[in-house]
């Protein structure tokens, strides 16, 4: 049974590759903290939503204890507890955060004999991802014998315990330097938000909404830039045609300038130097482009 609470808490990945992104966008979503001396307690000031700071491997059962309402967490650890796990509300996936990708992936020796998937029928995999890796080789009918390791994969073909490894993959830098080479993609992962299953008092909920009202507003303001201009109104229809807009434009009169307009655009990042040297050639001026930090609907 969880304990009765009136804040909000939300666990995130104390160190490591998701950590400083994760608390960076609780910030951009307006909270502000005090940290606890032991630096694993981060007390919300702005709102009443607290972070705990935790291994991500301890996230997803967090929320099924009940110590938190909240996580962000890797794809990865999230959908290999998930399919280890049997009978119980496990937290659901609210949303991508877009940060922290990378890849769970079959690799081989390079040089070797292994070219498809179709030929780790019969031979030892190493992984850390037991579940994944074993769930993956049934959807592909191919039997294999799965090794459990929890560090070091990739020296396990070196070593002589397996004949092939499935194990996060970056730039792949880490494969390249133990002589291995990818076969195929297992699971794209990249950072997500994650929400207990169970019900909670309708204060929580509404905190828990409010945050993550929050958060898909500083992620909706990614790559978005504003665009102002004004521009003679005869040429507001060619100007529209070139703006590589998210959306209408918004289009305002000019007080005692009646042949002018004034336009204001959301852009996507693709908004570049030649977009506005085409705008100005068709009579655009007064051009400015700002960074959106945030956008709430």
């Amino acid at each position: 049974m969880s304990e009765t609470r009136d804040r909000v808490r939300i666990a995130v990945q104390k160190s490591g590759r998701l950590a400083q992104d994760s608390l960076a966008l609780l910030r951009r979503a307006g909270l502000v903290f005090r940290e606890s001396r032991d630096k694993l307690f981060l007390y919300g000031e702005s709102l009443p939503i607290d972070v705990l700071l935790v291994r991500d491997d301890d996230i997803p059962g967090l929320l099924v204890e009940g110590s938190c309402e909240l996580g962000i967490v890797g794809r990865n650890v999230l959908d290999e507890q998930r399919a280890a796990s049997t009978g119980i509300d496990f937290p659901l996936e609210h949303r991508a955060l877009g940060f922290g990708h990378c890849r769970l992936a079959l690799a081989v020796p390079d040089g070797g004999a292994l070219a498809r998937p179709a030929d780790l029928a019969g031979l030892r995999i190493a992984t850390s991802y037991p579940q994944l890796t074993a769930g993956w080789l049934r959807a592909h009918d191919i039997v294999a014998e799965v090794v459990l390791l929890n560090g070091s994969v990739e020296i396990a073909p070196r070593l002589g315990k397996a004949d092939a490894i499935c194990d996060l993959v970056s730039s792949g830098a880490t494969l390249a330097a133990n002589q291995l080479h990818e076969l195929t993609t297992v699971l794209r992962s990249e950072a997500v938000l994650v929400r207990a299953a169970r019900t909670h008092a309708a204060a929580i909920t509404s905190q828990i909404e409010r945050l993550c009202a929050r958060i898909d507003a500083a992620l909706a303001g990614n790559g978005v830039r504003l665009l102002m201009l004004q521009a003679p109104r005869s040429a507001l229809a060619a100007l529209e045609r070139l703006l590589p807009a998210r959306e209408p434009a918004s289009v305002l009169g000019l007080d005692g300038r009646p042949d002018d307009v004034a336009l204001q655009a959301l852009c996507g990042a693709d908004l570049d130097w030649q977009h506005l040297e085409e705008l100005k050639r068709l009579g655009a001026r007064g051009l400015m482009v700002l960074n959106v930090e945030r956008m709430l609907a």
